[in-house]
């Protein structure tokens, strides 16, 4: 007999839960909402008809139910890549391994992640209360490079057109580009919405070029990215987990789309006056395109 994945490495709870999201696969839809904030869980389950589960540990709040006939959940990551890490492999694991047996299914499943986040635009003509679709994932984070990424696009030219273009700088991690669904973006685009790349930072001060006690090490770091043009591709925000929820998600064979409301403006120094009042309408409109899926 084959021995399955070991404990150690598939880690469950003593009610054979998943270790960190302390969920079950059957507390799951295969369209899920991922959030950054866990408070923002019982916002989007608001707008739910029915809401069937329930579930939370640590920053990682989960809620299941219905929206008009479909059925989806939504949970709360907490900030940063690290934070993807584990909920996409994770859920991947409830739904493509029997965690009783240890073995990877036979008959693997194709989940479907929305992340409905906020962000800055680093673009003077994307204003505040903007929907941004992510077409790309621009990664300084070094998530990516822990895996075996032979199967998929990092778009090598794409990155040293970069690195030029930014004088890069050689201590940092190596940036890369990622895909997000080209069948979620199809589905989700429309008049209301602006395409562009989301850079994912490692932080939210320094690596973003903002400065309140210490000096960054590049002072044209946002003119930079945001000059950075690439056949018809373009930097449109700034966040700080859509790079890795693409590249895990497209590695582990799930489609991804990640959506911000943009609530600050970094090239015009403006912030929104209503940014939980923009949030929601964001997840209204995310909801309505869902249902059709």
């Amino acid at each position: 007999m084959t021995t399955g994945i070991k404990a150690s490495e598939l880690i469950l709870n003593p009610d054979g839960s998943i270790y960190h999201l302390n969920l079950l696969p059957e507390d799951i839809a295969d369209t899920i909402i991922l959030v950054g904030d866990p408070n923002r869980v019982s916002v989007v389950s608001s707008f739910f008809d029915e809401i069937c589960i329930q579930k939370s540990k640590r920053e990682f709040v989960t809620h299941t139910g219905y929206y008009q006939g479909k059925k989806i959940t939504v949970i709360s990551t907490g900030i940063g890549t690290d934070n993807i890490d584990i909920v996409i492999n994770e859920l991947d694991a409830l739904v493509n391994i029997d965690l009783k047996t240890r073995q990877p299914q036979r008959r693997l499943q194709k989940l479907h992640f929305v992340r409905i986040g906020t962000s800055g635009s680093i673009q003077k003509d994307i204003p505040v209360g903007s929907f941004v679709i992510s077409s790309m994932g621009l990664g300084f984070d070094n998530l990516v490079h822990f895996y075996d990424t032979q199967s998929i696009d990092l778009h090598p030219e794409m990155t040293d057109a970069f690195v030029a273009h930014t004088a890069w700088n050689p201590n940092n991690a190596k940036p890369y580009f990622i895909e997000g669904s080209a069948k979620l973006l199809a589905h989700m685009h429309c008049d209301q919405t602006v395409t562009g790349i989301t850079g994912t930072n490692v932080g939210f001060y320094g690596p973003q070029g903002r400065q309140l006690r210490l000096r960054t090490f590049d002072q044209a770091l946002n003119d930079n990215l945001s000059s950075f043009r690439y056949q018809k591709h373009f930097i449109s925000n700034l966040e700080m987990e859509t790079s890795a929820i693409y590249s895990l998600a497209k590695l582990l064979g799930h489609e991804a789309l990640s959506l911000n409301c943009i609530i600050a403006n970094r090239a015009n120094g403006t912030f929104s006056e209503e940014p939980k009042a923009d949030t929601k309408a964001l997840i209204s409109f995310t909801l309505d395109k869902l249902k059709s899926l």
